[in-house]
């Protein structure tokens, strides 16, 4: 599947640079566990932005519900309807949702509460993106 071409920004941009070497990394505030994903601006927090970092976690999770898309109005995914869109939740902080389309999972074949692991794909513009297989 084509992913259709992703372009950070400069408060997204850490966490694409890590995608494109292969790590997962989520905003955190620092000398805490509170974790931050999609990332926000100091300011949304309401604190310093050296109050923040970026912090690498495991990439692993689990399948916490799924859908399945028979239409969607991307022109580089037409031809991969029906795909599976998989929300997927973090080991390291059940509270961060990421979505996947799950690749070499079946539509409607997805066993929600599975574990999973992060992979990283380019899209359309060469900018890699997190997408998770099952793992058994």
């Amino acid at each position: 599947m084509v992913k259709q071409g992703v372009v950070p920004d400069d408060l997204t941009r850490p966490f694409f640079e890590a995608a494109n070497e292969g790590r997962l990394v989520v905003q955190a505030l620092k000398g805490s566990e509170r974790l931050y994903f999609p990332p926000r601006s100091a300011s949304e927090l309401g604190c310093s932005p050296d109050d923040l970092e970026w912090r690498e976690v495991s990439g692993r999770g689990k399948i916490y519900n799924y859908c399945v898309v028979y239409d969607c109005p991307v022109a580089s995914l037409k031809e991969d309807i029906p795909f599976n869109l998989a929300v997927i939740m973090l080991d390291e902080d059940p509270g961060i949702l990421m979505y996947s389309h799950l690749p070499g999972t079946a539509p409607d074949e997805v066993p929600v509460g599975a574990s999973v692991r992060v992979i990283f794909e380019a899209t359309a513009n060469g900018q890699k993106v997190p997408e998770w297989e099952i793992v058994s």
